[in-house]
């Protein structure tokens, strides 16, 4: 189940949102820009499909918005946890590289999950919106948005990235260590099985 809180952005003590139902997850980070929408899942994937298996499954949901939106490259990426012995090394880099805020000047932020799940932080107007994103979440981040993800210390997840620039994810690092002030995805899932 997706989860949105939202909080001043001082710190996590006092929460002005939180909700779990998806309309009301879009009515409040559309004022931000911020497109969050559900598609629907395919039956049949595998476990752990490859790039190409993915996007044939979804291939008329990501035809019709990179027309509509003008994406031109499109690709899948994820994590599954594994038992090789540099996975764990691998996970913590991937970890590390997307924890700390930072926008993106040239490119929205457009994902949307095929599995697994993950949280993203919108650090917007004196706020922070913390998004626990789950398969079916569709997610989009305006260019210059500030913010943040993460995939938790055993990362599963596996999603379509959509990019107006060929040049794929280019991440510009604010040197603020807000992210280090709110729950991060454990604690984002945490709060969810709380209600």
């Amino acid at each position: 189940m997706t989860l949105l809180i939202t909080w001043p952005d001082s710190g996590p003590d006092t929460v002005v949102h939180r909700t779990v139902d998806p309309a009301e997850i879009a009515a409040a980070l559309a004022p931000a820009g911020v497109r969050y929408e559900q598609w629907a899942l395919r039956a049949g994937l595998p476990e752990d499909p490859g790039p190409e298996t993915v996007l044939s499954a979804y291939r008329d949901d990501v035809d019709g918005l990179a027309a509509a939106e003008g994406f031109t490259t499109i690709d899948v990426v994820g994590l599954r946890p594994r038992k090789e012995l540099g996975w764990r090394l691998t996970a913590k880099a991937e970890r590390k590289k997307f924890l700390s805020e930072h926008t993106h000047d040239d490119d929205d932020e457009v994902r949307f999950f095929v599995a697994g799940a993950g949280a993203f932080y919108l650090h917007v107007d004196g706020a922070v919106h913390g998004v626990l994103c789950e398969a079916g979440d569709l997610l989009g981040v305006p260019r210059g948005t500030r913010h943040w993800f993460d995939m938790g210390a055993t990362p599963s997840y596996t999603v379509i990235r959509f990019f107006h620039d060929e040049d794929g994810w280019i991440g510009n690092f604010t040197g603020s260590d807000i992210a280090s002030k709110f729950p991060d995805f454990d604690g984002m899932v945490a709060a969810r099985e709380d209600k």
